[in-house]
This record gives C-alpha cells, sequence and structure tokens, in this order.
C-alpha cells in the first residue's frame, strides 16, 4: 500500500485477495470493532471476513497478517505510531449526518449516491473539512474534555445543541436489562 494508488486487492500469504474498499463497509467494520458486546476474536474474525471477499480462501495461518492489512487498510495505509488510546473526539454513528453533510460539501457531490467510493478517497474527502457544523461540535468536545472554558458563542451553542455534541452513553445488553430491571424495583 503505498498510499499513490487506491487498493482494491491485498497480498496475503504470496496471493492476491480482493477487498471491499467502499467507505460503507470499512464504516460498518469500525462499527463492529467498535462493538463492547462482541468479544475481541469475534469482532476481528468477523471484520476480516467482511474485509476480504474470499475470506474462506485464506489459509488459517495467515489470519494474523490478513487483521494487520485490514488495520492498515482503515488507516489508509499508514502504520500504527502511537498504540495509545486516543481521546474519542467523533462518533461515526452519532455524528453521521454532520459528517455526510460536510463530506458532501468537500466533495462538491452527494457521497452517498455513487455506488462506489474507496474509503481512502472518503477520508481524503473527510480530512479536507473546514469550517462547519462537524468542526464546531468537535472543537467544544475538545474544549470541553481538556476542562477549557468556552467562548460565549461556544457556550451558547453548546446549550442549543448539547445532544449533538455530548456523546451518548453506549450500554451493553446486561446493563440495560439493569437499567429495566431497576425502574420494574421502582415502579417505573
Amino acid at each position: 500500500m503505498s498510499g499513490w494508488d487506491l487498493p482494491q486487492t491485498i497480498e496475503i500469504a504470496g496471493k492476491e485477495y480482493r477487498i471491499n474498499a467502499d467507505y460503507r463497509d470499512i464504516l460498518q467494520i469500525i462499527d463492529i470493532l467498535n462493538d463492547p458486546e462482541m468479544p475481541e476474536p469475534t469482532k476481528l474474525y468477523v471484520s476480516a471476513n467482511l474485509f476480504f471477499d474470499d475470506f474462506d480462501q485464506l489459509p488459517k495461518n495467515a489470519y494474523e497478517e490478513a487483521i494487520h492489512h485490514l488495520m492498515l487498510f482503515i488507516n489508509c495505509g499508514e502504520e500504527e505510531t502511537d498504540t495509545g488510546q486516543k481521546p474519542k473526539t467523533i462518533d461515526w454513528g452519532q455524528d453521521r449526518q454532520m459528517i455526510i453533510s460536510d463530506i458532501n460539501k468537500a466533495a462538491g457531490m452527494e457521497v452517498r449516491a455513487v455506488p462506489f467510493l474507496h474509503w481512502w478517497t472518503f477520508i481524503s474527502y473527510f480530512g479536507a473539512i473546514g469550517d462547519g457544523r462537524l468542526s464546531t461540535v468537535v472543537a467544544i468536545r475538545e474544549k470541553k474534555r481538556k476542562g477549557k472554558k468556552l467562548d460565549d458563542w461556544e457556550r451558547e451553542y453548546y446549550q442549543e445543541h448539547k445532544k449533538e455534541i455530548d456523546f451518548a452513553p453506549k450500554y451493553t445488553a446486561e446493563e440495560i436489562a439493569e437499567q429495566e430491571r431497576i425502574k420494574k424495583l421502582l415502579g417505573e
């Protein structure tokens, strides 16, 4: 993966395998990788199965290499240099409408209307997002995370768009069941 081309195949154990490189496929994979309910090995297996067209043709001893290439692809061909946990500033699901709106503006087209848009092209459009709703929301999230004082207009924007800015809590099925049990006990 040189970064100058848009790979449609990846070589694993000396053989080329077609990949699902459309941004929608990768966002689905990212969703799976972030699923708190799913055990880590299952997340990786399911993700690789979605990424490689002929995953069932991969030799089992090449799964680790395949996962490495999947993560490398998601990272647009760049090796991960910092393995530390980075603070969350964007939620691909919660921020979907803002992301699409600003990417459409950067791309000059409705990206959801095209039958195929390579993940790396999608991320390039994402990187070209300038000022807009998403950048405002991310900037406010960062200031709040760092404990910095919001400007007057930011404070007003935050009050009007709190639900959009604050990350919605994500609960496991077990946590939801416990919440329901407590509500029943309280007669709610």
